[in-house]
Formats: C-alpha cells, sequence, structure tokens
C-alpha cells in the first residue's frame, strides 16, 4: 500500500494528510496552539469527592479535569513509594511490554502485548491502588501541581490532565515517577523483541519508566541512547521552569504539528513526505538528521504553482468530510451524526440495487460500508462511544464477515479501538480513543439559523476557505486585474482584515494586488463573492473615506481582540476603534484617522454618546 504525507503550511494554518494508495485517510490541522501533550503548573481549584476528581487551573479558558486515578501520590513534594512486594520494578523477565494506564494515554497510542500473570497482577494492584485513592487526602485546594494534558478541550468540557507525565522522543517514551519498560507489540520479530527488551534495561534509569516505540525497530543501542538523554535533558529543562514559575502557567510546549508528524507519524513505512514550504522543508530535513538520516530521501519540496492540496486532490475530500451525508462506492451511503455523548453511523442501501438478490445487495453495502466507515472515523478522528446501524442481515455468516471486515479495516488505524459483536438489532457498539475534538468539531459549530441542529463551518474555518479563494482567483483569472472586492459576512470580514490590518496586509503582498475588504450583514456567512476590477475605479466606488473625516458607526465586539475590545462598521467598511465598549450594539460618531482600502483607525469623538 502506497502511503504518503503531504503538508501544506499557510499563514494561519497548517495542514497535514495522510494518504494511503491515494486516499485521503486522515487529516490534522493546527491553527492557534494545541494543548494535547502541553505540561503546565496547575493551581487546584475545587475538589469534588463525590466525582473522586478535582478541577484544575492551567490557564485556559475553562478549568482542566483531573480524575483521581490520574493522580500520582505525593509525601512531602516526593512520590510515594508502593509496598515493595508490590513494586513495579521491570527486570529482564518480567519486563515484557506493560506500560499501565500511560501507555492508553501516550500520544501516539502505541499497544503493548499483554504482560505474564505475575506482572499484570502487580499492574492490577497500582491501578486499584491509584482509583481507590481519596481525592480529599492526595489534592488540596490551592495546591500547585505540574500536570500533562492527555485530552484535549471538546464542547462544553475542558481539558483532561493527568500527575503522571510522559515524554515522547523518536523510539523511546520516557515516564518520570515510573518504574517499567515496554515494547510496542507493533514490533512482532521474537529476537528484536529480545535485543530491545535487553536494550531497554540497560538505558533504565531509577524512578523512570520507559517505552521502546515502533521506530527503535532494528535501531542501535547508541541511537537509543541518545533518545534518552534527550529525554532526560528535556525533563531537568521542565522541572527547573516548573520551580521558577507562578501557576497557572504553560510549562512545556509539544511540537508543532509538522515536528510531531515526523516524530510520531513518519516512519519506513511512508514513501513520501511531500512539504510546500522551503522553510519548514529545511527545518524537517535537520530534524530528521538528528531522529532518523536514512529517512531523509523521502522528503520533497513541493514547487507547483497549483496549491498542493488541489494537485493531489485532497481539498475536495476535505470538503466530504465535514457532510452529514458519505456516499459509498456502491451507490449505498452513511449518515454520520455526531454528540457530544457517542456518534451514531446510519448505513443505508441508497442507489445500490446491482445485488443478484436482496442479501446479495445488503451484503455489499455492508462491506462497503465498513471500509468506509473505518476511514471515516480515522479522517475525522472520531473517538468514545460509536454505534453503528448496519442494514439489517439474517445470515449469522454474513454479519460475522462484517465484522472481519471491519476488524482488518481498523488495523490501520493508530487509535486503539473495541468492537462488540452485531446485536439483534443489527447494530454494532465500539469505542476509539479520543484525545482531542473531532475534525467536525474543530472546524465548524453549531448552525444558529436552525437552532443547532446543524452544523456550519466556524468563521476562522470560512475566512481560510475565502483566502483560498483569492489565491486561485487571481492565478487562474485570464485577464489581469489591478483590485479584487471582498464582499462577505461581517464575522469573516474582520478576521480577513485582522486585529491590525496584518491579514489583509499579508494578502495583498501575496497576491501583488489591491483589496478591499467591505462587510454585508446580509450576505450568510458562508456566502461571499470575490469581484476583480480596475483599482481608480474600486478607489472611487468604495474608498469615499479620508482622514480627519466623522462618520457614525455601529459599534460591534471585536473577534480577535482580547475582550472588552470593540469595533465599529460604517457602511460595511471596517474601523478600529480606541474606546466605545459601553456602547455595544449602538451608534456613535467618530473621527477617522489612518485610513486603508479595507479599515481605518477611529476615535470617539467627545459627546458622541451613543443612539439606539
Amino acid at each position: 500500500m502506497a502511503k504518503e504525507i503531504v503538508v501544506n503550511v499557510g499563514e494561519r494554518e497548517t495542514r497535514i494528510a495522510v494518504t494511503e494508495d491515494g486516499k485521503l485517510v486522515e487529516l490534522h490541522v493546527e491553527r492557534e496552539e494545541r494543548v494535547v501533550g502541553n505540561l503546565y503548573k496547575a493551581r487546584v481549584e475545587n475538589v469534588l469527592p463525590g466525582m473522586d476528581a478535582s478541577f484544575v487551573d492551567i490557564g485556559l479558558e475553562r478549568n482542566a479535569f483531573l480524575y483521581v486515578g490520574d493522580v500520582l501520590p505525593t509525601v512531602e513534594g516526593e512520590t510515594q513509594k508502593f509496598n515493595e512486594n508490590e513494586s513495579m520494578n521491570a527486570t529482564e523477565e518480567d519486563s515484557d511490554d506493560f506500560t499501565g494506564d500511560l501507555g492508553e494515554e501516550i500520544e501516539d497510542a502505541e499497544e503493548i502485548e499483554n504482560s505474564p500473570p505475575a506482572h499484570k497482577k502487580r499492574i492490577s494492584t497500582r491501578r486499584s491502588y491509584l482509583r481507590q485513592q481519596n481525592i480529599t487526602e492526595v489534592l488540596k485546594i490551592g495546591q500547585e501541581i505540574l500536570v500533562q494534558v492527555i485530552k484535549g478541550p471538546r464542547g462544553t468540557k475542558g481539558a483532561r490532565v493527568s500527575t503522571r507525565i510522559s515524554l515522547p522522543g523518536r523510539y523511546l517514551v520516557l515516564m518520570p515517577e515510573a518504574d517499567n519498560i515496554g515494547i510496542s507489540r507493533k514490533i512482532e520479530d521474537g529476537k528484536e523483541r529480545d535485543r530491545l527488551k535487553k536494550i531497554g534495561v540497560a538505558l533504565k534509569e531509577p524512578g523512570f519508566g520507559i517505552i521502546i516505540r515502533t521506530e527503535a525497530e532494528d535501531k542501535t543501542e547508541q541511537e537509543l541512547r541518545s533518545d534518552k538523554d534527550f529525554l532526560l535533558k528535556l525533563w531537568r529543562q521542565i522541572q527547573n521552569q516548573f520551580h521558577k514559575s507562578t501557576a497557572p502557567a504553560l510549562i512545556h510546549q509539544d511540537l508543532t504539528l509538522v515536528y510531531k508528524t515526523i516524530r510520531d507519524v513518519f516512519g519506513s513505512d511512508i514513501q513520501r513526505l511531500i512539504i510546500d514550504d522551503p522553510v519548514e522543508y529545511e527545518k524537517a530535513n535537520e530534524l530528521l538528521d538528528m531522529v532518523s538520516p536514512r529517512l531523509k530521501g523521502r522528503i520533497q519540496l513541493y514547487t507547483g504553482e497549483e496549491p498542493i492540496f488541489d494537485h493531489y486532490n485532497i481539498e475536495t475530500e476535505i470538503e466530504k468530510s465535514l457532510k452529514r451525508k458519505v456516499w459509498l462506492r456502491t451507490g449505498g451511503y452513511l449518515i454520520i451524526d455526531e454528540t457530544e455523548a457517542l456518534t451514531v453511523i446510519d448505513v443505508n442501501t441508497g442507489k445500490f440495487v446491482s445485488g443478484g438478490s436482496l442479501s446479495e445487495t445488503i451484503l455489499r453495502t455492508n462491506i462497503d460500508a465498513a471500509n468506509e466507515i473505518a476511514r471515516q472515523m480515522r479522517l475525522r478522528d472520531i473517538g468514545g462511544i460509536i454505534v453503528i446501524d448496519f442494514i439489517d442481515m439474517n445470515n449469522s455468516r454474513d454479519k460475522q464477515q462484517i465484522i472481519r471486515t471491519l476488524e482488518t479495516a481498523l488495523k490501520r488505524d493508530r487509535s486503539r479501538t473495541k468492537i462488540s459483536n452485531i446485536s439483534p438489532l443489527g447494530l454494532v457498539e465500539m469505542t476509539r480513543k479520543r484525545t482531542a475534538e473531532t475534525l467536525v468539531d474543530f472546524m465548524t459549530e453549531p448552525c444558529t439559523y436552525c437552532g443547532g441542529k446543524g452544523k456550519l463551518p466556524t468563521p476562522e474555518t470560512i475566512s481560510i476557505l475565502l483566502e483560498r479563494e483569492l489565491h486561485r482567483t487571481v492565478r487562474t483569472e485570464r485577464k489581469s486585474r489591478e483590485a479584487y472586492l471582498i464582499l462577505c459576512h461581517p464575522c469573516i470580514a474582520e478576521l480577513l482584515v485582522g486585529s491590525e490590518g496584518e491579514i489583509v496586509d499579508r494578502m495583498e503582498r501575496e497576491v501583488q494586488r489591491a483589496i478591499f475588504i467591505r462587510a454585508d450583514k446580509s450576505l450568510h456567512p458562508e456566502k461571499y463573492e470575490i469581484i476583480g476590477g480596475d483599482i481608480a475605479e474600486f478607489i472611487k466606488k468604495y474608498q469615499g473615506y479620508k482622514r480627519g473625516q466623522t462618520v457614525d458607526c455601529v459599534v460591534s465586539l471585536s473577534q480577535l481582540r482580547p475582550e472588552p475590545d470593540v469595533i465599529g462598521w460604517t457602511d460595511g467598511y471596517l474601523l478600529e476603534l480606541n474606546d466605545g465598549k459601553r456602547f455595544i450594539g449602538q451608534t456613535l460618531k467618530v473621527k477617522l484617522q489612518d485610513v486603508r482600502r479595507s479599515y481605518a483607525m477611529a476615535v470617539v469623538l467627545p459627546g458622541g454618546s451613543g443612539k439606539n
């Protein structure tokens, strides 16, 4: 199977697509700071005995959730030791493939084989001990602790954090305050596992657990030792920063999406990694020099005129991934409904009627659906509880075939999944590990027009799509235009201008054209127009503003600046105001200062009090 990674680097968004045989199977998007994997100095805000949990302030919009089972008990700041008879010491004999609960929480979710019975008993004892702790005995309000985000915020829920830290490297995962050795079960060769087990024992440091990752296969002891030394140095830096910081504070930020992909995904099974940014291309090669020099030849710089995601037909696949209805190759279709509690996937025959019999039509549709469902779960990063309503089948062999098809398709998924048998109602219940927002949650929001029953792209998503569309328009139009007018909803217009005009200024430099952005509140947020024309004509028609001019404007809360900063609108023209937060929704008289094509600076006039 040809497996490739395609990287699109933009000023406002970086996207990484993983394709198998030319078909999109994973999409990762980074806009603002992503928090999973980050370490924070947190302050305990609430301790809730009834929930066996606490809420801690890590500096984000919502407090993070810390479950009692994710708290390492401490005595006077030092990790409490377990009874010697129940210790977690991993020897050469019993170190086979244990990570404890941490293995579930490591970002790349590499699975570990089952441990011997004696060691499994110790694991069970440790897990039971942590879960049976009294939350009020291990945490106090106001206490400052080091935590790592293991699940990102989602919907109305804050992030989930743990005091059990894991630091992933290229070949190893270092776990401070642990005492075990694990080997990825994806390394299947027995001799190689024995070799790595011995290396793991030799590398083991007191007070640290390690997991040997899949990429360690065939690597030398020195390569693994270098990775361990780097992670130990990183841990010392984290400890120093923790002691110097005041909670809440970010102590360590995980790698950017491009670096994380190279560390966690770009392995020997990847034929190519194609990237469209020369700077990131050079950085990627520098990183590979350190972690895996043998793979450097597989990174390519894309220099084509056509946008990289258009060239590889990825853009249309992304658009389809946000839709509720997904068509199958056979003519059937899926309906995917995501809720906060679970995801429901319904399978329908649709247009497919070409089977030799009804049972054959149903079987072929369900097989096609099982393969597509596995792809959609990876692509959308659907997690948690998933219920699949396959078309009813009477034949037990057909039912088992569907389960086997689904299991086989999910073997390519790096996230852990568990599948039940088909129920008498034709339902399959399954779970998939979730660490962050789904793709749909990240790129869309509840639709205000239908009371939240549907989903709309977020304003940021629409503004980025519009920016890409402008680049396509400039590149493909036969007649060269001097300027472009963009008409869009006010919430989109502000995002295109930027907090200080930096976004529209950059767009003008990139397309080498004058840009006039005007808001039209009658437009649906998803609707916009890009109109090319003569710059003199646009100035005459849309730039009737001068420095020192007094105008009436409607005051609105800014989306980009810290609340309660405000902006103003006068005939769709954006004004950055120095004041006026008391008059949100009202009309003020303001004086224009610095006047640009798409926005102006303005000051509120004394006595220019608001009016409805």
